[in-house]
């Protein structure tokens, strides 16, 4: 009996072994954010049935907001918070996983089919459990002739290529199994919410410097003023589908605040707390105009003491709300998110003369 894991090595061993036999999985396939190709006689290269354990069927696309420019990810306020490590998705066919079959008898020394994220089973386990419908593997299931005739699908697990060395990831180890189609497994299903997460992970934010006046030179004890335009920061809209499932979800980032953190103890935040509320329009603080100079701006800073040599290095951090909506009319909200941006600040004393 020959199976291997991913990692290449093969082994020979007692069915039973086989399921206890795991190591951990190796992501060589594409980035999850593209669509491996669909459709076609299945087991081939490329296919997604013969695809490494981190390549995904979900299709990510950004459906609004943050065209052009440098852009980041975010990153959630909440440290504990992190995309889900993994979850199962359907990868072929019956006549697929018949034809991947097929192709074994022919070269049994040829590649193996992956039956989870890290293990590849040979031509004898393929043929007993899915066309005999032996249960060699004490799994508690097995198929006649490979389902030929139902309507659904073989799944398999898939692992997020950002978590691939999380011991999470190993919670999609079930065998190859069959979900009738219009249905979801029971456990790590790609749900909505969980598109919702992966669609979190893959959005990316404007990267635009706050404006200030003085933009790169201050005076000490005058106050800066901050402020963004309401085109620069836009909702982002990140759309994540899984079409052969039949779910999909729409994450959307939307910037709520500006925090302002001077660099320095020997400064002043307006507002006192450093958090710069977004306006009405959209916009955060308001643009320095003629004559404010000696105004209080309602976003800003105002440095105490000149640098020496050395800038002040002014933090500016924007805080994203996240929310989501996805098929079946699922809604829900996902830790907000945040990037900070860092501007080099001189700041020079007023100078007099004496007569």
């Amino acid at each position: 009996m020959r199976f291997t894991t991913m990692a290449g090595a093969v082994l020979t061993a007692s069915a039973s072994a086989l399921i206890l036999s795991c190591t951990t999985a190796q992501a060589i396939g594409e980035d999850g954010s593209q669509a491996p190709p669909s459709g076609g006689s299945g087991g081939a290269s490329g296919s997604t049935l013969t695809a490494s354990a981190a390549t995904t069927r979900i299709k990510v696309t950004q459906t609004g907001g943050g065209a052009g420019g440098s852009t980041k990810s975010l990153a959630p306020i909440d440290p504990h918070w992190e995309p889900p490590a993994c979850w199962y998705e359907p990868v072929a066919t019956p006549q697929q996983l018949k034809d991947a079959v097929e192709r074994l008898k022919k070269n049994p020394n040829g590649d193996l089919v992956p039956v989870t994220p890290s293990l590849s089973w040979g031509e004898e386990l393929m043929v007993n459990h899915y066309e005999k419908g032996q249960d060699d593997t004490d799994s508690g299931f097995s198929y006649k002739n490979y389902n030929l005739g139902k309507d659904g699908r073989f799944w398999r697990g898939v692992i997020n290529k950002n978590r691939e060395n999380d011991v999470d990831s190993y919670d999609c180890e079930r065998t190859l199994f069959w979900q009738n189609t219009g249905t979801l497994p029971d456990a790590h299903a790609p749900t909505p919410d969980v598109l919702a997460g992966y669609a979190y992970d893959k959005i990316d934010v404007p990267q635009t410097e706050v404006e200030l006046k003085p933009a790169v030179r201050s005076t000490v004890n005058l106050p800066t003023w901050a402020w963004l335009d309401k085109a620069t920061f836009k909702e982002v809209k990140v759309r994540a589908e899984l079409a052969d499932a039949g779910v999909w979800a729409e994450t959307t980032a939307k910037p709520v605040a500006l925090h302002l953190n001077p660099g320095t103890e020997d400064a002043e935040t307006y507002p006192a707390s450093g958090d710069c509320a977004i306006n009405d329009d959209g916009s955060i603080g308001a643009p320095y105009a003629k004559g404010d100079a000696d105004r209080t701006p309602p976003c800003g800073v105002r440095y105490l003491r000149a640098t020496n040599g050395t800038p002040y290095q002014l933090k500016a951090s924007v805080t994203w709300q996240i929310s989501w909506e996805g098929s079946g009319g699922t809604r829900g909200d996902l830790p907000d998110g945040t990037f900070e941006t860092t501007q080099a600040m001189t700041v020079q004393e007023i100078q007099s003369v004496n007569r």
